[in-house]
């Protein structure tokens, strides 16, 4: 990116000045120079076109790791107020509906872990199904799976994948109310009935972690966190099911864009009014997705579980939160002193509530939300907290952000030498597809130090701890 293109505000905050007679709001750009540099030219293209869309409220944003998406830039957040002829679009939640991030603590300690890893990522690699349609034991019939579209979370626990106790660490308790599967095609269904409990592909995974270091004392205890502990983080979405409902209703919100006479500046950008028939739709389906996701992590903590006890009869693993990235959710937000109820959108781009939430658990509600940076393969993943005078809509980073496509990763790295490579650093990489380890590479992706500290000094979220992988299950 051309930072001649923008012009600074504060040393992490950029904005796109409008040209004459533009009409669209306000663009702002979070990020230190390093990482904006690092972006394509096509995100400021993409974030200035949603700042152009109808019932747009404050300014349309980027967070430090975003990079082109269909639509929205990932890592792009913006809010809608519905009563302003405010929209809901497909492109600004995404394809992979609520794909998110698990993180686990355990009662484990890497000195009484480490032997056995081998044997953990064998085992885990077997239980874990991962891949391009991959289907897990998990069959479902069609009433089933509308009760998984309508409980989420509960659903997997009321089964027995996982305890109650989970659900008080799950954005929106592990259920988000305004499913409706009747909105969801049969296609999307019939990809969906043997895919619950798996992780997919691409940058899904399923990684152990260790704590490596701690920033913040006082929020890492609040956490359960310290320096050398096991940890988790199960990093995937709603699947099949998602998937096709984005390729659904891409069309469905079109065909109202154009019958409303809203105009797209980019038909990725496919919106209708949140309370037109066909944004109501989108709503019901997009929630039956998020719902469908909740319930795939609560079936994949549960599997995870299982093998940790079996490696390690004395394991524990306690859910610390459960974030999604790709949604679209009726937020209360203050706006020049007034409650407004707004559809935020985040796009690759993680909720971070701060200290004093009423959403937020009991254990959390003093030192703020849990926020998961999932770091790429091999690099390391940061969890922050969520603070207090958030100024992107209670929005955060949700990850490395690639800074190359997969086709330029693939012509670059080879699946098999970056194996061997991350195995000589003591991480064992667990895949069925070298080639999808190759599109994934660590050196594909931002700086992940990069993108905390920025994220950090933005005053977005402030880091708590450091996680070192050391065993990767991949697609």
């Amino acid at each position: 990116m051309n930072l001649e293109r923008l012009r600074q505000l504060q040393p992490y905050l950029w904005t796109l000045p409008r040209t004459p007679g533009e009409e669209r709001a306000e663009v702002l750009l979070y990020g230190g120079a390093p990482l904006l540099v690092s972006m394509d030219d096509k995100v400021l293209e993409q974030i200035a076109n949603v700042a152009s869309l109808p019932g747009l409220v404050g300014a349309a944003m980027t967070m430090p790791d975003a990079h082109w998406g269909y639509g929205f830039p990932i890592g792009g957040v913006a809010a809608f107020d519905a009563e302003q002829g405010g929209v809901i679009s497909a492109g600004g939640v995404g394809f992979d509906i609520s794909c998110g991030i698990r993180c686990l603590r355990s009662n484990l300690d890497l000195e009484d872990a480490v032997e056995h890893f081998p044997e953990l990522g064998n085992a885990l690699f077997r239980a874990i199904p991962a891949g391009v349609g991959e289907e897990g034991e998990i069959k479902l019939n069609p009433e089933q799976l509308d009760q998984v579209m309508h409980g989420g979370a509960h659903w997997a626990v009321q089964q027995g994948y996982g305890t109650a106790a989970d659900l008080d660490y799950i954005e929106e308790h592990g259920r988000v109310a305004g499913a409706i599967p009747d909105n969801v095609s049969e296609l999307a269904k019939k990809r969906q009935r043997g895919e619950m409990g798996t992780l997919g592909s691409g940058n899904h995974y399923l990684e152990v972690q260790v704590v490596d270091r701690i920033f913040d004392p006082a929020a890492a205890l609040a956490f359960g966190l310290h320096e050398g502990q096991i940890l988790v983080s199960i990093h995937c979405g709603s699947r099949g099911l998602g998937h096709q409902i984005g390729t659904d209703y891409l069309v469905l919100l079109a065909k109202a864009a154009s019958r409303l006479g809203i105009h797209l500046p980019d038909r990725e950008l496919a919106c209708a009014p949140v309370k037109s028939p066909e944004g109501q739709r989108y709503i019901g389906a997009m929630n039956a997705a998020i719902n469908c996701a909740l319930a795939n992590r609560q079936i994949l903590t549960h599997l995870t579980r299982s093998v940790f006890t079996e490696i390690y009869p004395q394991a524990a693993l306690e859910t610390l939160f459960d974030v999604s990235h790709n949604t679209c959710k009726a937020e209360t937000h203050q706006i020049d002193g007034e409650s407004r109820l707004l559809y935020v959108h985040r796009k690759g781009a993680t909720r971070a509530f701060g200290p004093g939430h009423p959403m937020l658990p009991e254990r959390y509600r003093q030192v703020g939300q849990p926020v998961v940076i999932g770091g790429s393969m091999g690099t390391g993943s940061y969890i922050l907290v969520g603070a207090s005078e958030n100024p992107a809509f209670a929005s955060s980073s949700h990850g490395a952000g690639r800074a190359m496509s997969r086709h330029q990763a693939l012509a670059r790295w080879k699946g098999r030498a970056l194996v061997d490579e991350l195995a000589q650093q003591g991480i064992l990489i667990h895949t069925r597809s070298m080639r999808g380890v190759a599109e994934e590479a660590p050196g594909a992706y931002k700086d992940v130090d990069l993108v905390a500290e920025a994220t950090e000094e933005a005053g977005l979220a402030r880091r708590v701890a450091f996680l070192r992988p050391k065993v990767c299950i991949k697609g």
